[in-house]
Parts: C-alpha cells; structure tokens; sequence
C-alpha cells in the first residue's frame, strides 16, 4: 500500500522538525518547506493527500496559500498557528482549510487529526474512473436526495443545484449527507459537529457555522432566508422535505 503524502508548511524549524518525525514515524511520507516557495510546484509534483499550513510565513500567510490549493485540489487542509481568536478560526475554514489546531500543541494529536482527516476524505471522495451517467431508474432511494432542485448522489460524492454541478469539499459534502439523512429534524451544532468530525465538541467551536456558511455561499443561499439549510435559532439545523 502507497504511503500517504503530506505536506508541512511551517517557519519553525523546530515544529517543522517535530512533525515530520513523528508523522514519518506513523507511515506518512513528508516534505516539508519553510515559506511558500515551491508549494504548488510539490503538490502538483508528488500528488500530495493532506496539507499542515501555518498562518505565518514570511512570504505569505497560510490562509492565502489554502486559497491557492483549493483553486485546484480538495484534499484535507489543517491549519496551524499561535492565533486562538474564533475570527481567525472562521476565516481559515472559509478560506477551504478542513481543521485548525493552535500552538502549542500535542504531536501525537495532529497525527490523530491527520490520520482522521485522511479516513473522512476516502470515506466522501470515492476513486471513480471516468464519467459516471445516472439514469434515474439506477439510483437508490438510499443514496440519493432531492431537495427543491438541490440533488446529492451519496455514492458517488456529487452535488448539483437546478442541474449544474456544484464542487463540495469532503467536510461540506459530508454535512449535507448528515442533515438529509435526518430530513426535517433539528440538528445541533454538537451533534453535527461530533458525526463529522468525529471529535468531542466544545461550546467555542465555530467549525460547523463556518462550514454551513460556506456551503450556504456555494448554493447561492441568503443567509437570511436559506431555502436548504434552515437554521433553528438556539438549536441547530436541518434540512426540510
């Protein structure tokens, strides 16, 4: 089996270090670099599976360079950095980061998220080869939903709003999955938080409102008055029939 491939992006040579040592040591191939510099030219090179950035670099801030890979790619992004604030934390997911870790931080727990991030992304990206035609009659009642125009095909990982394509990252694609998959149910933030992430929530996390908020943008929602994903005020979310 091919070693998964990961990228490190840090200015700290001793984080930097530290990762790749026990990442290495946990069955990842790694390539690590101190700035920006040569990046893209690696992920399109080795054909990298999971990015760790830092928000800091001396030539330009990890948010900007997430912005760059999801132009092209959609494998798992972790975030790291000193910054705690929620601000911070929001603006990494919208900018297409999947995780966001601060400093310090345990080793063994971004190998835990890594390899967590790793297992989400196979489960929600399914190897397909070519174009796949769907007949109405192939789909399962199962594996298919259709909301006023907003169509997901759980098998195959697609999504597509009035007949065009609409590209989900494994995380949002997941949430969609998650709130059909309890239609016309409330679902909290808690709730939502821990099947997907698959980690022990924590009342300051934001993940699950950005997440919602950028999946509300793809679908060309008003937050205001979204037409799929409604928001129960206190409560949570859910998607109606």
């Amino acid at each position: 089996m091919d070693k998964k491939k990961i990228v490190i992006v840090d200015d700290e040579k001793e984080i930097s270090d530290l990762l790749d040592l026990y990442l290495t040591d946990a069955g990842f191939e790694v390539y690590k670099f101190y700035s920006a510099e040569g990046v893209m030219e690696c992920i399109e090179e080795k054909g990298i599976d999971l990015a760790i950035l830092d928000v800091m670099l001396p030539d330009m801030d990890g948010f900007s360079l997430c912005r760059k890979i999801r132009k092209r790619w959609f494998f798992p992004v972790i975030m790291l950095t000193a910054k705690v604030e929620d601000a911070d934390k929001i603006k990494g997911i919208t900018m297409g980061a999947d995780d966001y870790i601060t400093k310090p931080f345990n080793p063994l727990e971004i190998v835990a998220r890594v390899r967590g991030q790793l297992r989400r992304a196979e489960a929600y990206n399914p190897a397909m080869a070519g174009e796949v035609q769907k007949e109405e009659e192939t789909v399962s009642e199962a594996g298919y939903y259709n909301v006023r125009g907003l169509e997901l095909y759980e098998k195959e990982h697609k999504c597509f709003l009035y007949g065009e394509e609409i590209v989900m990252r494994p995380m949002e694609f997941a949430i969609l999955m998650y709130l059909c998959h309890h239609m016309n149910e409330v679902v909290s933030s808690e709730e939502l938080f821990e099947a997907v992430w698959g980690q022990k929530y924590l009342n300051s996390n934001n993940t699950v409102m950005a997440h919602i908020a950028r999946i509300r943008e793809k679908l060309h929602e008003n937050a205001r008055a979204p037409k799929f994903i409604k928001t129960v005020w206190g409560v949570g979310y859910k998607i109606e029939s």
